[in-house]
């Protein structure tokens, strides 16, 4: 396959336009029009089609494009490996990240690294589970940190356990379970405010029922947001199954209350995470023992 071609066409997919495509990669428009005929030609498939006054892929033009999103991003994480190895003061890092370390565990530790490596670029990300396995599969991260059970059907994974919490189910203070001692069946049949379907803690809370045998909850309300699900909790709108870390503070400031669930003790483990059989970086592999180093100073 010309690769020169597949990137072509990648870029105008991408773009919806020749002319941003051509604008993209520095070459003119004729160019870039004449070469993508040539590789549809050479496909014999067809890859694009007018939507209005732009261009889409077609069917098998999507998942073509798809894939060579992840070609490309290969690409650039093997430049990336050639660059550092050069110069590791000046590489880059791409870490995705679950809502619990994205917000309560890297800003102290990302600033503590910059802090040594100033030149480096440290992206963080925040994302639901699902999309941090994503980008961490398709190359567009370097590593992947997550709350929630350790899936083990990842294999493709390698799976760090850096800390555990506590997962605590919380309402308004208001809430006439605040403060009490019920059973899992009890909690269940009351109305929650959860993240979206993706999200590591409400999958635990599902296997958590699942696990014990009751109905699980009607979820009542749903955001795509952590924070946005804590003001529905309370204002008392229903009930949040979070980690402990989250919802710490909020109690101790009387914002929300614990309901206690009998017999229920639920660990909640943070992982980092990279590919398997893949050696990382010198400068991935520094990040990551400094976020271990500093594993003591996030207990529950």
């Amino acid at each position: 396959m010309n690769l020169h071609g597949l990137r072509l066409f990648y870029t105008v997919a991408r773009t919806g336009s020749i002319t941003k495509a051509a604008q993209a990669l520095h070459i003119s428009q004729p160019a870039v029009s004449s070469q993508l005929k040539a590789f549809e030609a050479e496909l014999n498939i067809p890859l694009l089609q007018k939507d209005g006054r732009g261009i889409v892929p077609t069917p098998f033009g999507k998942q073509l494009a798809d894939k060579a999103e992840t070609l490309f991003a290969v690409e650039a994480h093997i430049e990336a490996f050639v660059q550092e190895f050069r110069d590791v003061g000046a590489g880059h890092i791409h870490v995705a990240a679950t809502y619990l370390p994205a917000n309560f565990l890297l800003p102290q530790l990302a600033g503590a690294f910059k802090a040594q490596y100033p030149t480096i670029d440290l992206q963080i990300e925040t994302v639901n589970s699902q999309q941090a396995f994503e980008k961490l599969a398709r190359y567009k991260a370097d590593v992947a940190m997550y709350a929630g059970s350790i899936d083990k059907r990842a294999k493709e994974f390698v799976w760090d356990e850096w800390l555990e919490d506590e997962l605590w189910f919380v309402v308004a203070p208001s809430h006439r379970l605040a403060h009490q001692r019920v059973t899992l069946a009890e909690v269940v049949v009351e109305p929650f405010v959860m993240r979206e379907e993706g999200s590591s803690t409400r999958a635990q809370l599902f296997a958590l029922c699942q696990a014990n045998q009751v109905k699980p909850p009607t979820i009542a309300l749903q955001f795509s947001g952590l924070n946005e699900a804590l003001s529905a909790v309370m204002a008392g709108f229903g009930i949040n199954f979070v980690s402990s870390l989250v919802a710490n503070e909020h109690i101790k400031r009387g914002d929300l209350a614990r309901v206690y669930v009998e017999h229920v003790p639920i660990v909640n483990s943070i992982a980092i995470c990279t590919r398997k059989q893949e050696q990382q970086n010198e400068l991935v592999q520094r990040f990551i023992s400094h976020c271990k180093r500093t594993r003591f100073k996030h207990g529950k």
